[in-house]
């Protein structure tokens, strides 16, 4: 008895005061913009709640399902492209000697102990026209318009006149960029967790069986990582989904996504149930995808179980 009595207050002292503080500061205004939704904007600031669906038929407008659409493309094409990046460098710390791995993996999460606000606009001056990329390719253009003279040749046939700087910035190809490199440690973590917990003996019966290295990193490697590549996926593709930082300060007027939309909806266009709708389907799709998680995580339970 005096152990049940020692476990429940124990609940109670440690539950209650992280449950009071979600509720007010999380439960309770996440309640209030999904009523917002329901309501019809009237004047400036006031909000008629009159349970209406139109915020939601609006967000079906092809012009916000369209940036929907591109929300969606950036968030896959930086998955991907973390995915494709993580995999070699996860696989490096692991087989990396145990006494420079955690130097990497400190280098890993480096990032994290800079604002992201920081981070954004040091990538604006690697990227901008008068940025360090631009003066590296400037340099590489220099030195073989001298050789190109050299030899007597015509360096403005092969390479131009005079060196135009690459639009790097401002563009969808700036937004992209910006995500990976803000995400990329978000699914180097996870990788390198499933691969450090990997039995080796696999991979050395592989190759002892006559497989090459690129056969096994496939029948073996990849998944005994499985657990790890679906938690990438994850933690990578939901945050680049609701992005707004980095496609508002590296982003042109085309690159915008939807959480630039919603922030918009709330500051500059003052309209909070439109604004609410948007943030909710976002959130709905993000409920979506951890569930379609859930249930492939309990198929393939069930399969091995079978």
């Amino acid at each position: 008895m005096n152990y049940r009595n020692r476990k429940s207050k124990t609940f109670w002292v440690l539950g209650v005061p992280p449950g009071i503080w979600l509720t007010v500061f999380f439960i309770i205004p996440l309640s209030l913009i999904w009523l917002f939704s329901f309501g019809d904007k009237r004047g400036l600031i006031d909000i008629d709640l009159t349970w209406t669906m139109a915020n939601y038929a609006r967000a079906m407008d092809p012009l916000y399902l369209q940036i929907f659409l591109k929300s969606f493309w950036f968030a896959g094409i930086t998955t991907l492209a973390c995915l494709l990046v993580a995999f070699p460098i996860a696989i490096a710390i692991t087989f990396a000697p145990s006494r420079i791995r955690p130097i990497l993996l400190l280098l890993v999460i480096l990032p994290f102990w800079t604002n992201l606000l920081i981070r954004t606009y040091a990538l604006i001056a690697v990227l901008r026209t008068k940025g360090y990329v631009n003066f590296g390719l400037e340099y590489l253009w220099d030195g073989l318009n001298a050789i190109l003279l050299f030899f007597g040749m015509d360096p403005s046939g092969l390479i131009g006149e005079r060196f135009t700087p690459a639009p790097l910035l401002y563009n969808n190809f700036a937004v992209v960029f910006g995500l990976v490199y803000v995400h990329l440690p978000f699914m180097v973590l996870p990788l390198y967790a499933s691969l450090d917990r990997m039995d080796r003996s696999y991979l050395e019966a592989s190759l002892d069986l006559g497989a090459t290295q690129f056969r096994t990193f496939l029948s073996i490697t990849v998944p005994l990582a499985m657990p790890g590549i679906i938690s990438g996926l994850i933690i990578t593709f939901i945050p680049a989904l609701g992005s707004f930082l980095t496609p508002d300060l590296l982003g042109g007027t085309d690159s915008q996504m939807i959480a630039n939309v919603i922030e918009r909806q709330f500051k500059s266009a003052n309209d909070w149930p439109f604004g609410s709708a948007l943030s909710f389907i976002l959130m709905y799709i993000t409920f979506f995808v951890l569930a379609a998680r859930a249930l492939f995580s309990k198929r393939g339970s069930t399969m091995d179980a079978g």
